[in-house]
């Protein structure tokens, strides 16, 4: 491409060798590249929060000439309490100048702490630009996406009825009829999967990929009955009643077993943590099954010795901290980064993750204490590098210590897939209370549902169980086990939405 500097403007010559009119830097890189199809297919409008009063003031001028007196469904107003709560969004369509030809606003549907629970509302496009552009359509679209990436987990909006097939094609679902002044509406909701989809990327393989191991394990036990299962036992990893559990009782003994490797990229880009992280889950599952640690062992890989000193320094300082020793293990150089560590423990009456019943209250134990990990905000809570021996003690010794009919460390899963796990070998459906859940008030619902928490113990147990004694832990009952399967988030009007419809690993009951 030929240029010729005009003073601050720039002349050139397209690739399909027409000239180019004077544009102003930054360039366009369609228009560059000559792509004229693009650029005529290119949408008339752009949508983006609100970024001065002047474009709110249009956006609520917008919202007077068709809510007043276009349809007349308010008198002399639409503003509300909504309006004036700082956290709500407003999202507005303008054109190439500047003109804003619509808007949409959003936010939390309640006063107080912010529970994950939004609403969408007051969608307006001007009438000279409604038609083909699709700007209510792409006002919606961006609602929904920016609900989501707030860590939403309800999303609904007060719908006009002749508004429902667009909200339909769209992918909203529609809840009921409603009255909005006394208009009919309907109550529509913008599905939200978040948590579905991590339970399933985290879990839905092992029960097809464990089908493989459990009818050789139930073979040998039924050749050696002495770790407790009769022959004939049913084809279970783990002995009778423990599937899926934090870890497994070996036969004959009152020691527990747990293994868990640390994701390579981890390992990769932050040993030391990676190092720490590895002691960190294996006790919590350990202490998941009422088992106080013996030692463990590492296994390691890595690029070259100093990247292996890193990952075992790391190792070294959780290990110190909670007082565990490393029994021995293997380290092997020249390789891809990878981290596992196999812990030992020992209970002579290990805690199933499976032996919840309907009826039993649901209570989550965490320590809120500490903050987002550097590099892992909104999915890795650090509450343990700070904390003293006596204190990690206390959290992990809890469960033995209560004894409660079910327990589980909180994996991978979240919070609320982790409490799919416990209720799917229980053989029960949960329900999670929203506003009682124990939460960092720096972290969003959505986060702190989904995140791994560092420390913390989902249990079930009958009505007034004590709580567990875990030291700087908070805990609280906030949910419950009844009949059917998968997880339903139970919101302050009532309503339950589906977190997980069935169940997490497809490993059953126990």
């Amino acid at each position: 491409m030929q240029r010729a500097a005009d003073g601050g403007r720039v002349r050139g010559v397209l690739l399909d060798g027409s000239p180019e009119s004077a544009v102003e830097r930054p360039y366009d890189i369609l228009a560059l590249l000559g792509d004229r199809n693009t650029l005529a297919r290119a949408a008339s409008f752009r949508v983006e929060e609100a970024s001065s009063q002047a474009e709110s003031a249009d956006f609520r001028r917008l919202r007077r000439d068709v809510f007043v007196h276009e349809q007349g469904l308010f008198d002399g107003h639409d503003l509300d309490d909504r309006d004036t709560d700082p956290r709500t969004l407003v999202l507005v369509a303008k054109d190439a100048a500047g003109t804003v030809l619509g808007g949409v606003r959003l936010g939390p549907v309640a006063d107080g702490p912010d529970l994950g629970w939004w609403a969408g509302g007051r969608l307006v496009v001007a009438p000279g630009a409604r038609g083909p552009w699709g700007i209510g359509a792409a006002l919606v679209r961006a609602a929904c996406a920016r609900a989501e990436a707030e860590g939403v987990l309800r999303f609904d909006a007060t719908v006009q009825v002749r508004s429902e097939p667009l909200f339909r094609r769209l992918g909203w679902r529609s809840v009921r009829p409603i009255e909005v002044a006394d208009t009919p509406h309907t109550l529509m909701r913008w599905p939200i999967g978040r948590i579905a989809a991590q339970a399933a990327a985290v879990k839905s393989a092992l029960g097809p990929l464990l089908a493989g191991l459990r009818e050789p394990a139930a073979r040998a036990r039924g050749r050696d009955p002495v770790g407790g299962a009769l022959p004939g036992a049913g084809a279970v990893l783990g002995g009778g009643g423990f599937v899926g559990d934090d870890g497994a009782p070996v036969p004959g003994t009152d020691v527990i077993a747990a293994c868990d490797a640390i994701v390579p990229s981890m390992v990769e880009r932050d040993p030391g943590w990676a190092g720490w992280c590895a002691v960190l889950v294996n006790v919590n599952d350990l202490a998941a099954m009422g088992a106080s640690p013996l030692g463990l062992l590492d296994a390691v890989g890595a690029r070259d010795a100093a990247h292996a000193a890193r990952v075992l320094d790391g190792l070294a300082r959780a290990a110190r901290a909670y007082d565990v020793p490393v029994l021995g293990g293997h380290t092997q150089l020249g390789v891809p980064a990878a981290l596992s560590v196999t812990a030992l423990g020992r209970t002579a009456r290990p805690v199933p993750g499976g032996g919840g019943r309907p009826g039993h209250e649901v209570r989550l134990t965490a320590d809120l204490g500490g903050g987002w990990r550097a590099g892992y905000r909104g999915r890795q809570w650090d509450s343990t590098s700070h904390r003293r021996t006596a204190e990690l003690r206390a959290m992990t010794g809890a469960v033995a210590a209560a004894r409660p009919a079910a327990a589980k460390d909180v994996s991978m899963a979240g919070i609320a897939g982790t409490l799919g796990m416990l209720a799917e070998a229980s053989g029960c459906r949960a329900v999670l209370d929203v506003a009682a859940v124990p939460r960092p008030p720096e972290a969003a619902v959505g986060d702190w549902l989904t995140c791994f928490p560092g420390y913390a113990m989902l249990t079930a147990d009958g009505p007034g169980a004590p709580p567990l004694p875990a030291g700087p832990a908070t805990g609280a009952v906030c949910g419950a086990l009844t009949t059917g399967e998968g997880v339903g988030l139970r919101w302050p009007d009532g309503e339950i939405t589906e977190a997980v419809a069935s169940g997490v690993t497809g490993m059953g009951a126990a």
